[in-house]
């Protein structure tokens, strides 16, 4: 099945061989030098998230993929912040609903998703509003069902090894 490959690769000699795993370490190096420069022009730790749920249709939709950056000024009655409770793992997008100034300056803000019943305080583990420190981004944008590769590489594992696989297996046998 790969007998050619495999003979086109014993034909390629070692530094062949050790120039493709350096492209290939630098096509890895760009995007993630591409990562952390998009973090600080957007002044956020995660400049792009995806969906997870429906909790703000029709809004946006599981598999959307959002764009976000950190707002300067305060945030409005409307606005959709993208917020990380703590102890949870995943970043929660919903509109928000309320806003309220603490004593010390810091802006509150009560949340709700598009499509819930009720408000987010249930989430906030105790707290009647999510402080503006809990705040990954604003959204500024999305690009519908972008997301779904994503959720579909964590969903099913092997499909990321399998492509991760194929990705490394054709740098090895590309050819000049």
């Amino acid at each position: 099945m790969f007998a050619d490959e495999i003979a086109s690769l014993r034909r390629q000699g070692v530094r062949s061989i050790l120039f493709q795993i350096l492209n290939f370490i630098s096509v890895v190096s760009t995007a993630l030098a591409m990562w952390k420069g998009l973090s600080v022009l957007t002044d956020t730790e995660s400049p792009v998230v995806v969906v997870l749920s429906g909790s703000m249709e029709p809004a946006f939709y599981r598999g959307d993929l959002l764009f976000l950056s950190m707002p300067s000024g305060p945030l409005k009655v409307g606005d959709i912040p993208v917020y990380k409770v703590p102890g949870a793992d995943i970043p929660i997008v919903h509109r928000i609903i309320e806003t309220h100034d603490a004593a010390n300056g810091e802006q509150l803000i009560l949340t709700k998703g598009d499509n819930n019943e009720s408000d987010d305080i249930a989430l906030y583990n105790g707290a009647r509003w999510m402080r503006r420190s809990n705040m990954v981004g604003k959204v500024r944008g999305y690009m519908p069902y972008v997301g779904y590769v994503t959720i579909a590489l964590n969903d099913y594992p092997k499909l990321k090894y399998l492509l991760l696989g194929i990705m490394g297996l054709s740098l090895i046998f590309q050819k000049e």
